[in-house]
């Protein structure tokens, strides 16, 4: 029995050695493997653990405590076996098992201190990642704030080069400031000065007022002069006229229309000269002188006297006077019924009225919006009417110096004449073929009248009857104005309308009619037989090259005197002697 119960207490004892070496090796194991988690650990971060650590090594002190009770147990088992060999296998059973349940407890209190590491181990693993992410963020954040720095930084200089603009554009602007202020006392002065020259210039202009008083006193005087010497000589010439086998027939005599020549076929050039400096487009008679006026491209109206020859020829040509103040080539010339006068439409969309007698000028009529074709004086001189390229016709009174009426006539007014010594009735031929028919007496639209081309002049014969037209269509239209109606018209094979403003135009006594053509030649109709008198040539004499477009004609009142102009600054007196 004793034999047996020592070899239990051998069994006992050697399993106590090896369960305590066991739990020896295991203890001291785990201890170091802790042991250099946790310095691994303590390197990269220790205070953020600090309280698990504390907890932790609570957790070892009550498992070194319960193993040291352990071994006391175990000891005094051991003592209490050698001095007590009588004790029964029953204590000795029971205080095995009882140590057997308490090992049991140990190594599940042992499992659950591996549980709760394994649980610290993940806690740990999360808090690093943990760590990392907050150190990611931090960086993230380090980077931003360094960003927002060189920002600031950025932002900082920019303050300080506004700041430094604004300081520049404060100085700029106290410096204009006293610019500014010194303008202004300037500007005062100059105010003060500008009141003195007004007063000045008032006192000017009344001064004047009265010297064009005085002036217009010398003018009237000089022209009762001038008119008692143009009645002296034109009753000298009506003395010669009558002294002439050419003379007055009894029949044209009229009250108060003065001598009318009988017109002969002009059938050499009396006269050629250079009138202008390029082309010439309008050719004009005075009406009481042997005074010529052409108006040309070179922006001039030029007055000529043409002297009497040997047997009523024309004697020579001799430059009276340049008219200037144009500022475009100039289309259309017209004298007033009284000579002293003319007017000239120009391109540059203005009419001017010159006097002949001190060779001024006196009028601008400006208020087309277009070249001026045409203008004539309307009855009285002190009236006159412009046809323009803008489609409307324009009625000046030269008194007030200012448009009175408009007519609107919807198309580009070529040339214009006027039916009667009151200039109550207009008639004017357009680009869109029609002559049209205007009552200044009314406000009532015109009559119209269609041609086959567009109309390029018109004329009148004195008495008023028939409207002769130039129309492009190369031929010339005569009209009865007391039935409307054209009755012939005038052609031929080599006739040709050499531009939009050629002029054609009936002689003094209505018996013939003239137009130059485009190749150079003076064309002259019977009116009442529709046959061509003649063909003038003399602008074609030059040679075929140099051929030019006739581009005028007028006849002298007077006079067996014909007139022609050309492109080439040529004109030509015709006569039959």
């Amino acid at each position: 029995m004793c034999n047996k119960n020592w070899g239990y207490v051998f069994k006992f004892d050697n399993f106590n050695n090896i369960s305590s070496s066991y739990n020896t090796k295991v203890m001291e194991n785990w201890r170091k493997c802790i042991i250099d988690q946790l310095q691994e650990r303590n390197k990269n971060q220790t205070q953020c653990f600090q309280e698990l650590i504390l907890q932790n090594n609570k957790l070892f002190e009550n498992a070194n405590v319960l193993r040291s009770e352990n071994l006391k147990l175990r000891i005094g088992a051991l003592s209490a076996g050698s001095n007590s060999s009588i004790a029964s296998d029953g204590k000795l059973s029971e205080k095995i098992q009882h140590l057997e349940q308490k090992l049991l407890m140990q190594q599940e209190e042992l499992t659950e201190l591996h549980r709760r590491k394994g649980e610290n181990s993940q806690q740990i693993i999360d808090l690093n990642v943990l760590v990392q992410e907050k150190d990611k963020a931090l960086l993230n954040r380090e980077t931003s704030l360094n960003e927002q720095k060189a920002a600031n930084n950025t932002l900082k200089a920019e303050i300080r080069m506004y700041e430094t603009s604004k300081l520049e554009l404060e100085n700029l602007n106290q410096i204009l400031r006293d610019e500014h202020q010194a303008l202004q006392l300037a500007f005062s002065s100059l105010e003060d000065k500008l009141r003195k020259a007004q007063m000045e210039n008032n006192q000017l202009v009344e001064r004047l007022i009265k010297y064009k008083a005085k002036d217009a006193d010398k003018m009237n005087e000089e022209n009762d002069n001038f008119l008692k010497k143009r009645n002296a000589k034109m009753q000298k010439e009506l003395e010669e006229a009558c002294r002439d086998t050419r003379g007055i027939s009894p029949e044209d005599l009229k009250e108060g229309a003065g001598p009318t020549y009988h017109s002969v076929l002009p059938t050499i050039a009396a006269i050629k000269f250079d009138a202008h400096d390029g082309e010439v487009n309008a050719v004009r008679w005075s009406p009481v002188d042997r005074i010529l006026a052409t108006g040309g491209a070179d922006r001039k109206v030029k007055l000529w006297d043409i002297s009497k020859g040997s047997e009523g020829r024309p004697g020579t040509s001799e430059c009276r006077g340049v008219l200037v103040g144009s500022n475009a080539g100039v289309m259309s010339v017209d004298f007033d019924s009284t000579g002293t006068m003319i007017i000239g439409a120009s391109n540059d969309y203005a009419s001017r009225v010159w006097t002949l007698s001190d060779m001024r000028l006196r009028h601008t009529l400006t208020g087309h919006s277009g070249k001026v074709m045409a203008a004539k004086f309307l009855g009285e001189p002190s009236k006159v009417v412009t046809g323009s390229h803008d489609r409307t016709l324009k009625i000046w009174d030269l008194r007030s110096r200012a448009c009175i009426e408009t007519k609107f006539a919807g198309s580009s007014c070529n040339d214009l004449v006027t039916a009667d010594g009151s200039g109550s009735t207009i008639i004017s031929g357009h680009f869109d073929k029609r002559i049209r028919f205007w009552d200044t007496r009314s406000d009532s639209g015109p009559r119209e009248f269609v041609l086959n081309g567009k109309v390029t002049s018109l004329d009148l014969t004195r008495d008023g009857k028939y409207l002769l037209s130039c129309v492009r269509d190369d031929t010339l239209k005569l009209m009865d104005l007391r039935v409307n109606q054209v009755i012939l018209t005038y052609s031929c094979d080599g006739f040709k309308v050499g531009c939009d403003w050629s002029r054609a135009t009936f002689s003094p006594d209505g018996q013939y009619i003239a137009v130059g053509s485009a190749d150079g030649s003076v064309y002259i109709w019977g009116v009442n037989t529709a046959k061509v008198e003649t063909i003038l040539k003399e602008h074609t004499s030059y040679g075929i090259f140099s051929r030019s477009a006739v581009t005028a004609t007028a006849w002298h009142p007077y006079a067996s005197f014909l007139v022609s102009v050309d492109k080439t600054k040529k004109a030509v007196i015709w006569s039959n002697v």
